[in-house]
């Protein structure tokens, strides 16, 4: 008997218009970590800040061992982005914060 996975779409700022269907707990547990990572207002922080901040957040069950913490860290950030949450600051290396 297979598990029925609860879905979530999941957008990118970076193509308009592309939604992809994604696993809606891991969606979440990463939504609620960069959340609580970035900080609100400019500068913000770097990528790898954010990513160094995220990883203690995620439940391991979820992301065991921060096994492809990486693939959803980017999907999540473009979907928040997208949806006006956070924005990128126009500098090297890129730095986000919360809207």
């Amino acid at each position: 008997m297979s598990k029925t996975v609860e879905r979530t779409e999941m957008r990118s700022i970076t193509s308009p218009g592309f939604a992809m269907q994604v696993d809606k707990a891991k969606y979440d547990a990463m939504k609620d970590a960069l959340l609580a990572a970035i900080p609100a207002g400019k500068p913000g922080l770097t990528i790898a800040e954010i990513k160094e901040r995220t990883l203690p957040l995620l439940p391991e069950e979820r992301f065991p061992g921060g096994a492809k913490a990486g693939w959803w860290l980017k999907g999540v950030q473009l979907d928040l982005e997208a949806r006006g949450l956070i924005a990128r600051e126009n500098v090297k290396p890129l730095r986000l914060h919360r809207l």
